[in-house]
C-alpha cells in the first residue's frame, strides 16, 4: 500500500453538523451506522473530546466540569484499583464492575470502556462486550495486541494476525446486535515496527472497519505527518489518543478535526493530575504535619460535598422520613393499608 496516495475520505470539521453521519462512516459493515449515542455526539460536536476516568468520583467531576462523555481507562483502573501498571493484570470482569459503578454514579454521562484484547478468543470477546453493555456502557475499545498486552505507548508489544483480530471485531459486532454501543477497533501495529508499522497499522484499521467497527484507532503515531496520513488513509470515523509524555504530540480537537479525526481521548490527564496532587499533599503532611498553610491546593469541605451530592441525599432522606416530638420514626408509605377484621 502506498501511503502517499490520497484515499477518499469524508471529514467532520470541528463544530460542524454533517447531514448524514452514515456517509462519513462510509461502510456497510453491519455496524449500527449513525444510530448510537456516540454517533450522535460526534455529529453534534464535530470532534468530541473525552477525558479518561477511573472511578465514580472522577466521572462525577468530569460531568460537573461540562464534559459530554468519558472514557474508562484500563491503565488508570489498573493503577488505582490494583496499584499495578497496565501490563495485562486487569481482567474484563474487573473492568465491567468498575464501569458499572461509574455508569451508576453518573447515568447521564455516556461512557466508553477500555476492553483491552477482549479477554481471549471470539467467545471471550462476546462475553466481554455483553458484560459492558449490561454495565451501562455506550461503547468500548478493542485492541489487536497479543496477550499479555501493554499500554499503547510502552515498548515490547506484539500484535496478533490481522485476520484473527478482524474475527474478534465481527464477533463483537454480533454480540452488540441492535444495542446502543459504539465499537472502536484499535491497532498497535505502529509500535511494533519503526519501518513498516504505520503502513501495517493503516491496512489493519481499514480491515477492522470492514469487519464491523464503528471507528478505528491507530495507537501511538509519531508526529503530525503520521497523524495526517492516518486521517487521509483510513476509512470512516477515526479516534486519536492524547497522552501526556507519550510519543504522539498533543493537539486540540479543532487541530485534530482538521487532520480528519472525530473522537479525541485524553485518557490519563485526570489520573496524572490526581497523582501530582496526592504527592504534594502527602508530602506536605510528611514534612509539616499539617495542611493549614496549604489549603489553597485542596477542595474544601462544602465544595467536595457538593460534587458528590450530599445535600440532595439529605433532602431525600428528610422527604421520606420524619420524626415526631415523641422521637418515634414515621415512614411515609404510599401503598394502601389493609384493615384487619
Amino acid at each position: 500500500m502506498k501511503l502517499s496516495a490520497r484515499a477518499p475520505s469524508s471529514r467532520v470539521a470541528f463544530g460542524s453538523r454533517p447531514r448524514r453521519l452514515d456517509v462519513v462512516c462510509g461502510a456497510t459493515n453491519g455496524s449500527n451506522g449513525a444510530r448510537t449515542t456516540f454517533h450522535s455526539l460526534i455529529q453534534e460536536n464535530g470532534c468530541l473530546l473525552m477525558p479518561g476516568v477511573y472511578d465514580a468520583l472522577s466521572a462525577k467531576i468530569a460531568a460537573k466540569t461540562g464534559h459530554k462523555a468519558c472514557f474508562v481507562s484500563g491503565y488508570a483502573v489498573a493503577a488505582t484499583g490494583l496499584g499495578e501498571p497496565d501490563v495485562g493484570l486487569l481482567t474484563p470482569p474487573e473492568m465491567a464492575r468498575k464501569a458499572g459503578q461509574i455508569t451508576g454514579a453518573v447515568p447521564s454521562l455516556p461512557v466508553i470502556a477500555d476492553a483491552d484484547t477482549g479477554g481471549g478468543n471470539v467467545l471471550n470477546v462476546q462475553r466481554t462486550v455483553r458484560q459492558l453493555i449490561t454495565a451501562g456502557c455506550k461503547g468500548c475499545f478493542l485492541e489487536d495486541q497479543a496477550w499479555p498486552k501493554r499500554m499503547g505507548h510502552m515498548r515490547n508489544k506484539e500484535v496478533i494476525e490481522m485476520d484473527e483480530f478482524a474475527a474478534k471485531i465481527a464477533a463483537a459486532r454480533e454480540a452488540i446486535g441492535d444495542s446502543d454501543f459504539f465499537l472502536v477497533a484499535r491497532t498497535d501495529a505502529r509500535g511494533t515496527s519503526a519501518k513498516y508499522g504505520l503502513e501495517e497499522a493503516v491496512k489493519r484499521a481499514n480491515l477492522y472497519a470492514d469487519a464491523g467497527a464503528d471507528a478505528t484507532f491507530v495507537e501511538a503515531p509519531r508526529g503530525e505527518e503520521e497523524l495526517r496520513i492516518i486521517g487521509r488513509e483510513t476509512k470512516g470515523l477515526r479516534v486519536c489518543n492524547m497522552l501526556e509524555g507519550g510519543v504522539t504530540p498533543l493537539h486540540t480537537p479543532a487541530e485534530l478535526a482538521a487532520m480528519g479525526f472525530h473522537l479525541v481521548v485524553y485518557p490519563l490527564a485526570g489520573l496524572y493530575a490526581a497523582t501530582r496532587a496526592l504527592l504534594n499533599v502527602y508530602g506536605t503532611l510528611a514534612e509539616k504535619g499539617t495542611t493549614r498553610d496549604d489549603l489553597a491546593g485542596l477542595a474544601h469541605f462544602d465544595e467536595f460535598n457538593d460534587i458528590i451530592g450530599l445535600e440532595q441525599l439529605i433532602l431525600t432522606e428528610e422527604r421520606l422520613t420524619r420524626r415526631e416530638a415523641s422521637d418515634k420514626l414515621h415512614v411515609r408509605v404510599r401503598a394502601p393499608v389493609k384493615e384487619l377484621n
